[in-house]
């Protein structure tokens, strides 16, 4: 059965970000830190569902030029005030991702950690995330399978809303895949993402 918080996300979301916790704490995500070698030194990179930044933060003190979208309003504004506090200079935009108008051919790197979304507005997302990359650029995601379903550690309740290998393969048919894989393993990103875990992460980049 759906979770019922997620038939209206932004409303979720907004009152997740409103918590005085990071509710996903201020590291970034172990797999985004660990593949970011792969990302060309002051590059540009789209971070799509950012939430309150942790991700593009991270990446902006890294030194790429960064681009962070996410539904959530007070998401956004959490964003903007940590960048500012921080001294980092990034693009921060609120915006539904299913229908933004998405770059084209514009970014080297996107970073899509723990997108959920219903299959119709993941297929128009995963699509625009496909546009928004310039050749040879680099896609980078994580995101539950649907194994996480026999955990209490994060993400929705709902089969639908969660991730397989094939699901990934199709929804980025075209692209090369330098690692894709599901995978148990221990979380420690905040209160909401903390114990094993089930996941399917990978790495594409365009032809």
């Amino acid at each position: 059965m759906a979770n019922d918080k997620w038939a209206n996300p932004q409303a979720m979301w907004d009152e997740r970000y409103s918590e005085a916790d990071l509710v996903y704490g201020t590291k970034p995500n172990a797999y985004l830190e660990e593949n970011s070698r792969r990302l060309k030194p002051g590059t540009r990179v789209l971070v799509p569902a950012d939430g309150y930044g942790r991700n593009g933060l991270w990446l902006a003190n890294q030194g790429f030029q960064v681009h962070t979208a996410d539904l959530s309003p007070v998401g956004v504004e959490r964003a903007r005030k940590a960048a500012q506090a921080a001294g980092l200079s990034m693009k921060i935009e609120q915006a539904d991702l299913a229908a933004w108008k998405w770059p084209v051919a514009d970014y080297d790197g996107v970073a899509a950690i723990f997108l959920h979304l219903p299959p119709a507005a993941r297929e128009k997302v995963h699509a625009g995330m496909l546009r928004a990359l310039k050749p040879g650029g680099i896609l980078i995601f994580e995101a539950f399978s649907a194994a996480q379903l026999k955990f209490s550690t994060g993400g929705p309740k709902d089969v639908a809303l969660l991730y397989t290998q094939e699901q990934l393969r199709n929804d980025f048919a075209g692209m090369e895949i330098l690692e894709l894989e599901e995978a148990e393993q221990y979380m420690d990103e905040g209160h909401k993402h903390r114990g094993l875990s089930a996941v399917v992460h990978g790495v594409f980049r365009t032809r």
